[in-house]
């Protein structure tokens, strides 16, 4: 099978600046790739590398098997088989949002009554049918990029690029949002390369996880891939909260979810947060300093000393140090 996005070797300057470099990826047919990194990793730099906004310093792109990018050519954004939501929101200031969402419907060859009708179902299924008259300036930013999210799914794209879709959202809005995402995807087995700061969001919606740091791409798997068996500490902290303990064989994480209140191994609860669903207790025991997770409101408090169990670990060779 075609990838529907090959990066061969991509590397991307901004003067002296390597931004990305040197990257190698794929991202199959209906599948979702998510870019995790914190700012400055390269997230955004790769996304619009691969919708031709940015100019490859070295290696190639192809999108369905066509070379997009590399060596003295660089196909125009507008003729590449993508649809893009900008983190900005990037909407024309004088169209309401239906007729923004119909604009690409419309260049699709669609008249205007059915690229109307297919906008205002978009966003309906967005939670914005009743502010299909009005123009940006009239919008709040988290209306703004659910608009921007419903005219990037109204293309007929091969692969969708969204850099931080949700990031000005509130929580309900982000689920729709990600729903309509993981809809549209599955309706059209289009690609979709997602870039997120958010741990919980790109192990929750992606097939594969890719790791970025400086950059670089520091690991690339499965969501329980990265989450389970993190390459270094560094990517451990990315993808969620993780204790460094020491034992005989040497440095090991333990997620908070690996371990138990009650057990052999003696520990004095140091710390209590209730979160709503579950308490979060941070535990002094002999190897370190260890984060339990434990559902429902606190059962113990700072001082007590019920003792842990640690189910699993995973081994630290010290290079995210």
């Amino acid at each position: 099978m075609t990838p529907a996005v090959e990066l061969r070797d991509v590397a991307v300057s901004y003067g002296a600046v390597r931004a990305v470099d040197g990257i190698s990826l794929q991202c199959e047919p209906g599948e979702t790739l998510a870019l995790l990194g914190p700012s400055g990793s390269g997230k955004t730099t790769l996304i619009y590398a691969v919708a031709g906004f940015v100019p490859l310093a070295a290696g190639e792109i192809a999108i369905g098997g066509r070379v997009v990018a590399g060596p003295g050519r660089s196909v125009p954004p507008d003729t590449r088989a993508v649809g893009m939501v900008f983190q900005n929101y990037a909407l024309w200031p004088h169209l309401d949002a239906l007729d923004t969402v119909a604009y690409p419907l419309r260049r699709a060859g669609l008249d205007r009554a059915e690229a109307r009708a297919r906008a205002r179902d978009l966003l309906s299924r967005l939670g914005m049918e009743d502010l299909a008259s009005r123009r940006p300036a009239e919008l709040s930013g988290g209306q703004q990029q659910r608009v921007g999210l419903a005219r990037a799914l109204a293309r007929d794209a091969a692969v969708y690029l969204l850099d931080e879709p949700t990031a000005h959202v509130d929580a309900a809005v982000r689920v729709a949002v990600q729903e309509e995402i993981g809809r549209a995807r599955r309706a059209s087995r289009a690609a979709a390369i997602y870039s997120s700061h958010d741990a919980a969001e790109a192990l929750a919606l992606a097939d594969r996880v890719a790791l970025l740091r400086a950059g670089r791409l520091v690991q690339l798997g499965t969501p329980a891939d990265v989450y389970e068996r993190p390459v270094d500490l560094w990517a451990a902290r990315l993808t969620g909260p993780a204790s460094v303990l020491d034992g005989d064989g040497g440095r090991v994480i333990v997620r908070p979810d690996w371990a138990e209140l009650g057990g052999s191994t003696s520990g004095e609860v140091a710390e209590v947060w209730y979160r709503g669903t579950h308490t979060d207790y941070r535990v002094a025991t002999p190897g370190g300093e260890l984060v339990v997770r434990a559902p429902g409101p606190p059962t113990v408090a700072i001082g007590d000393r019920p003792g842990v169990t640690v189910r699993r670990t995973w081994p630290l060779d010290g290079a995210g140090d």
